[in-house]
């Protein structure tokens, strides 16, 4: 029997069941002493272990909610939305959609669904995802209020069409969806008229500079294909991102340099009234990043 095995013999994010161990040779006693508070695992989701002491990656809590759930389990909600490249603030749990002939209980920061429309899987990055307009209402059943509603529904009419939110709303259980129904009537344009005035802000700002030229509204991702977000400048030689306007409110520029991206966040206001400062800040950052790079390079 093996009684050895490390994170290196789990190509799988370092998440694996408990069912898959013991087919691996290790027994229950084994398996709990790795589990300790002291020991080198730890149990992220009833039946699943992770083969670190580490707080999880999202990415692993993702992949753990699908070992919990099962193959024919689909992450949707939230999750889904940043996953097709929706920039909206992270939740801190994961939703599950499982056919409704599945028993399977919500565990830890896992809500599980059961449904009768079990979507296609869209996988992206090694993760079984629902569609974007399938995400989008399963995240927009559970909004706080009025407000993040319409935030998720501005954001994810800006990636596919109001028309596929409300065929998807129409196919869907009718259940509190007055509310849904209402704004999808709207014209949900008219929430983004902010981010035309931050464009030209920045762009403005940057001809009085010698960067070179950034990509506009491009997608970030980290090395394991989780969205960090969508700023509003990217230079991805050097690995710098802009950003002057609303996403700067639920972008923690921590987690960006975790992932090795230099986020600089600038308040459109203050660029407005006097850009000076916001570009020295902006040049030095990137000046600092490609600095940086060049070493990484040599």
């Amino acid at each position: 029997m093996r009684h050895d095995l490390s994170p290196s013999d789990n190509d799988n994010d370092n998440v694996i069941t408990i069912a898959e161990l013991r087919a691996q040779g290790m027994t229950n006693h084994a398996i709990a002493t790795r589990c300790r508070p002291s020991g080198p695992w730890q149990r992220i989701l009833r039946g699943v272990v992770l083969m670190s002491p580490a707080r999880p990656t999202r990415r692993q809590r993702l992949k753990a909610a699908i070992a919990y759930a099962g193959p024919d389990s689909v992450v949707s909600g939230i999750d889904a939305m940043r996953a097709h490249g929706v920039d909206v603030p992270p939740s801190p749990d994961v939703l599950i959609l499982v056919p409704a002939r599945r028993r399977l209980s919500s565990n830890a920061y896992l809500t599980v669904e059961r449904t009768n429309r079990p979507p296609q899987p869209v996988v992206l990055a090694d993760l079984p995802y629902a569609s974007l307009p399938r995400a989008t209402l399963d995240a927009a059943r559970r909004a706080a209020d009025h407000g993040q509603l319409r935030a998720l529904l501005t954001a994810a009419a800006g990636a596919c069409t109001v028309p596929a939110l409300r065929t998807e709303l129409n196919a869907g259980n009718q259940r509190g969806s007055a509310a849904v129904r209402e704004l999808l009537s709207e014209d949900l344009t008219q929430a983004n008229d902010v981010l035309p005035v931050a464009d030209a802000l920045a762009k403005r700002a940057l001809r009085t500079t010698a960067l070179p030229p950034p990509r506009w509204h491009t997608p970030v991702y980290d090395a394991t294909g989780m969205l960090l977000g969508v700023p509003d400048a990217w230079w991805p030689e050097v690995s710098v991102a802009w950003n002057v306007g609303t996403q700067a409110r639920h972008h923690d520029p921590r987690t960006w340099a975790a992932a090795g991206v230099t986020l600089v966040c600038t308040d459109p206001q203050r660029l407005r009234a006097n850009p000076t400062g916001p570009m020295e800040e902006l040049l030095k950052a990137y000046a600092k990043a490609a600095a940086n790079t060049r070493r990484r390079a040599s």
